[in-house]
């Protein structure tokens, strides 16, 4: 396997677990100012109000992290704050297996459907051809998958370049 990608894929991995651990949100605007807002942590025990009058007005909840789904979105399903599911690769194509196989992992606790792609490329990089299919993963599981490279010449492929990350299928 290349060292390079390896690194890559582990920093990228820390850095989603990083954010998903420390509750960062992209964020969104918040009241009508229309500035579009930050992102970075939020607490539903902060003050965001704005309008602290003594005469006892009225309160304006600018807070959303207690409104709202994780996605920031407000809507709060399952399926909008689903996590990809990470992708591995365990042995690429050959002359014996035409297929590339990889190992998905599903990050959610609920079962999902992802779609994995492929990119097989020649000796100098060039891509040769690029493969998705979908699979069905358990939740926290980890799957085997084989993606075939269909009629292609399999003795042009001399690399295996999986997405690391497969999005939920849809």
């Amino acid at each position: 396997m290349n060292p390079r990608g390896n690194t890559l894929r582990l920093t990228a991995v820390s850095a989603l677990v990083v954010l998903t651990l420390t509750g960062f949100s992209t964020g969104r605007g918040h009241g009508g100012s229309g500035d579009g807002g930050g992102g970075g942590c939020s607490n539903s025990s902060q003050n965001h109000d704005s309008s602290s009058s003594s005469g006892g007005g009225s309160h304006r909840d600018y807070d959303d992290d207690d409104d709202y789904g994780d996605a920031g979105d407000g809507g709060g399903s399952a399926s909008s704050s689903e996590l990809g599911a990470l992708v591995d690769l365990v042995d690429c194509a050959s002359e014996e297996t035409p297929y590339a196989t990889v190992e998905v992992t599903n990050q959610n606790t609920a079962d999902g459907v992802f779609t994995v792609t492929v990119r097989f490329e020649d000796e100098t990089g060039a891509e040769v051809l690029t493969r998705s299919q979908d699979v069905a993963v358990p939740g926290t599981g980890t799957v085997p998958v084989r993606v075939e490279i269909g009629d292609a010449d399999v003795t042009r492929i001399a690399e295996c370049e999986p997405d690391m990350i497969a999005e939920p299928a849809g």
